[in-house]
């Protein structure tokens, strides 16, 4: 199987000023995390950055980088840049790993491409795993999804679903089917990509701030891959930094 990784990298940061270069046990997170990429047998992993701090500092570690525009308003956007300046053909598999988790497992990065060629009929893939904490299942900052028999995506919320009608408690965890974390990984087919950023925003993407609502919303499929484990933590504030700078020392 081959595919490609794609690690899109923002230098701007509300949160964590210079968050890509923040240093992680001797070296800047973005490198730690094309690292982790290059373990899951990609056949390229590229760093797509905004600024040429990022792209020099990918270099100087031996990670491939290319410089995209200040300008895109996604992730997904600067990755279909991205694919042009690589001139990936349109049945080119990538899987974009967020430039903020250096910890990611490479067998979840190859999973989820794996998924996405087993599902020649998917445009996406993307992971998620069971919950089994009943206050993250009603929590709103977590992203649940529910599938149908083939293991594609029916839709993705920010609700406690599915919602379990007869539960003995409120608020209880659904005996079947198990309630599903969605995780911020995702596998594109590249000429799809391309057209992404194209597409009409949708209500329910702009409802739930989820912008994968609106492949479902335009017809798209996506495929996903069933972890049985939660991913590694991210890095989104400077509480995130140091908890994972204490786990890698």
């Amino acid at each position: 199987m081959a595919f490609h990784v794609l690690i899109p990298a923002r230098l701007a940061s509300t949160r964590l000023p210079n968050k890509p270069l923040a240093d992680i046990g001797g070296l800047p997170m973005v490198v730690r995390v094309a690292r982790q990429a290059h373990a899951s047998g990609a056949e390229r992993c590229v760093v797509a950055a905004d600024d040429m701090s990022i792209v020099q500092a990918c270099e100087g570690h031996g990670v491939e980088a290319l410089l995209t525009r200040t300008d895109h308003p996604s992730g997904s956007d600067r990755l279909a840049e991205a694919c042009d300046l690589l001139a990936l053909p349109d049945d080119a598999l990538v899987v974009n790993v967020q430039g903020d988790e250096p910890l990611i497992d490479p067998l979840l990065i190859s999973a989820v491409a794996r998924t996405l060629e087993q599902h020649p009929h998917c445009v996406m893939s993307t992971a998620a795993h069971p919950i089994a904490d009943a206050a993250e299942f009603q929590n709103p900052n977590v992203v649940k999804v529910v599938l149908d028999k083939a293991g594609q995506a029916l839709y993705f919320s920010r609700a406690a679903m599915p919602f379990w009608r007869d539960a003995p408690a409120p608020g209880a965890l659904p005996q079947e089917p198990d309630a599903l974390r969605h995780l911020g990984i995702y596998g594109y087919r590249v000429g799809f990509l391309r057209q992404f950023p194209r597409l009409e925003p949708a209500p329910l993407e702009r409802c739930e701030s989820l912008e994968q609502l609106r492949v479902l919303w335009h017809g798209h499929r996506i495929a996903v891959h069933i972890s049985p484990e939660a991913a590694g933590p991210g890095v989104d504030t400077p509480q995130d930094l140091e908890r994972v700078r204490r786990l890698f020392s």
